[in-house]
This record gives structure tokens, C-alpha cells and sequence, in this order.
């Protein structure tokens, strides 16, 4: 089976190569991150000698890309999400999907992998989507997406988000994202309160975590753990 080459956009610390290198056959040709810190640890866990890297997704040149059959990222989600101001494409960073456009109508990979929160779905009673997808199919890809949650996939937390695919029609068809198991267990609320304030069991999922989470553990969680003497039985 031939190597699937990639560039890995708005790459983080690396969340979809984590996955790509474990499942094998994937080949990062090109990362981009314009945070430092962000690409700092990217660098540290990841061999990138050899790969272009691109401070800034808006000067992505596709003349200095080598062919590629993928590109993934997930895109910026602050202005989709409901935890946000929710400005979508008025937000510099919801323009950010045009990016990956550009790049897809340049270099014509067979794929795209996307992320980004579920609120994307129902933002702005859906035509942030709808323009989306208009985009993409102007483009000749055709898409299937699907909202997974994290805790259904062996991670022991709750944290949703809705996966785009999409691949070139002229080169590829078929049926993609049917996932249908889920985990049985859920979040079990004992102390209720504002977000921050809740007080969950440990024995459920852990909820998901936001980086300006407001309350004394809104970036954590709190949780009810159990006694030594438990533990020991």
C-alpha cells in the first residue's frame, strides 16, 4: 500500500499525527502552527527533519509543497463554539477554513480531514455549514462528517467533536465514518452548581476541559475520589 503524504495544518502539539502514526502508512511532508509554544512541543515529539514548516496558514505557499494526498487540521474553533461569542466568519479565525480551501484547490489531494467543534453544525442556523460545504463541492470533493465523542474510543473523557471528510470525486467513492459504538459510561454530577463548581464522580467520564474555564476548577474538573480504604478492597 503506498504512503499517504500530508501536510498537517494548524497542527497543535500534534493531535491528528498522534493518530496517523499509530494507524501507519502516513507521511508528514509539511506543519503548520503559529503558535510557539505549540510548534516547540510538536518539534519535540515528533521527527520533522525534512518537512516544510509554515509559521502562519494565510502564507502557506502550494508552489513549495511537494504532492500530497492529504491534508488535516482542525481548524480554528473559538468562533463556532457555544462556549464563545460565536462570531464564525466575522472572526478572523473562522476564516481560517478558506485556508485549507486554497491549499485543496492548488494542490487537489484526495482527502481532507477535518475537526472542529459540534457548534460548527448549527452556527448561524446552519449556513456557516451549508458555505462549507458549497466550498468544498465547488472544490469536487464530497463529504461525510460525523460528531464522535472522545469517550466513545477508549479516552476517559467526554469531549465531542465533528469530524469532516472528504475525498476527491473524480479519483474516489464510498461510505466512510460509520462508527456507531458507544461507551456505556457517562458523567455522574454529585454536587451540582455552576461550571467550575460541579463536583462529579470519578467512577463516570471526565467532562470536558476548556483553557478559559471560569470557577476554581474550570480547566480541571473537581471530582470525588475514592478513600484509601476503598481503593485497598
Amino acid at each position: 500500500m503506498p504512503t499517504i503524504k500530508y501536510i498537517d495544518m494548524f497542527s497543535g502539539i500534534g493531535g491528528f499525527r498522534s493518530g496517523l502514526e499509530k494507524i501507519g502508512g502516513f507521511e508528514c511532508v509539511a506543519y503548520c502552527e503559529i503558535d510557539p509554544y505549540a510548534k516547540k512541543a510538536y518539534e519535540a515529539l515528533y521527527n520533522t527533519e525534512g518537512e516544510i514548516y509554515f509559521n502562519d496558514a494565510r502564507t502557506i505557499n502550494p508552489d513549495k509543497l511537494p504532492d500530497i494526498d492529504l491534508i488535516c487540521g482542525g481548524f480554528p474553533c473559538q468562533s463556532f463554539s457555544v462556549a464563545g461569542k460565536r462570531k464564525g466568519f466575522d472572526d478572523t479565525r473562522g476564516t481560517l477554513f478558506f485556508e485549507i480551501a486554497r491549499i485543496a484547490r492548488a494542490k487537489k489531494p484526495t482527502f481532507l480531514f477535518l475537526e472542529n467543534v459540534p457548534g460548527l453544525l448549527s452556527h448561524d442556523g446552519g449556513r456557516t455549514f451549508a458555505t462549507i460545504l458549497g466550498t468544498l463541492d465547488e472544490l469536487g470533493y464530497d463529504v461525510a462528517w460525523q460528531v464522535l465523542n472522545s469517550a466513545d474510543f477508549g479516552v476517559p473523557q467526554s469531549r465531542k467533536r465533528v469530524f469532516i471528510i472528504g475525498f476527491l470525486r473524480e479519483k474516489i467513492e464510498g461510505k466512510i465514518l460509520a462508527f456507531n459504538e458507544a461507551n456505556p459510561k457517562t458523567l455522574q454530577q454529585c454536587i451540582p452548581g455552576s461550571e467550575g463548581r460541579r463536583v462529579y464522580s470519578a467512577e463516570g467520564l471526565g467532562i470536558t476541559l476548556t483553557s478559559s474555564g471560569g470557577g476554581g476548577a474550570g480547566k480541571t474538573g473537581l471530582y470525588i475520589m475514592p478513600s484509601a480504604n476503598q481503593i485497598q478492597d
